[in-house]
């Protein structure tokens, strides 16, 4: 039997690509645990993890009718533009596993590597990120402003995070500057996600997450 969650509360499982974003989603766990259950996935790994999970987990499988939304949490990167296609049969069996509504898929993506989210809670800027040597300049970057950052490290990750409310209106920016490059909207679409993971331009929407957990406060 699916296990009884909160009705006040969103039921969300997260997959991250690596480390650093799991211990970032720790925190917003934490910082949101009154509005909603984060159940972060051990494993690293996203759509393919998801897919093999929630076809051989049981608990997961059983849990997929009090599900309200799956989050992937991810770097968006020029040599995985052509998935797309691969991901969205995942996304769509994702959705299809909840009836009526089916379960939210939300893609939290950033360019190139997360120190960029994590350097838009200090300051404004898009640089290009592709490149090995684009990103460590956006690590340089970030290391004025918390000098002990490195990878994975929970307790200065966590004391980055809590200037979220600074990334929200930072990375907000960051979407909306696509606009003039023909992002077809902002709206969380499909149509809209694959644009995003097939151009590659410099932004991050990390903070539609953050907008998203307060509603139920």
């Amino acid at each position: 039997m699916p296990h009884q969650i909160r009705e006040s509360k969103k039921y969300i499982v997260v997959f991250c690509e690596g480390e650093s974003e799991q211990v970032y989603m720790d925190f917003l766990k934490k910082e949101f645990r009154d509005v909603a259950v984060i159940k972060r996935v051990n494993t690293t790994g996203l759509f393919a993890e998801a897919d093999r999970i929630f076809r051989n987990n049981k608990k997961y499988i059983d849990n997929a009718e009090v599900t309200d939304e799956i989050w992937f949490f991810f770097d968006v990167e020029t040599k995985d533009a052509d998935s797309w296609d691969v991901r969205m049969r995942i996304i769509k069996r994702l959705r299809s596993l909840r009836k009526k509504p089916g379960i939210r898929i939300r893609l939290l993506m950033t360019t190139g590597c997360i120190e960029y989210w994590l350097m838009l809670h200090y300051e404004f800027s898009v640089p290009p990120i592709q490149t090995v040597a684009e990103k460590k300049r956006v690590m340089e970057r970030l290391l004025t402003k918390v000098p002990n950052y490195r990878k994975g490290d929970a307790d200065v990750t966590a004391e980055i995070a809590q200037n979220y409310r600074t990334a929200v209106v930072n990375a907000r920016q960051t979407v909306e500057n696509l606009l003039n490059h023909g992002l077809p909207s902002l709206a969380d679409t499909d149509e809209r996600n694959r644009w995003l993971c097939q151009k590659c331009l410099t932004f991050s929407n990390v903070y539609e997450a953050i907008d998203f957990l307060p509603v139920y406060n």
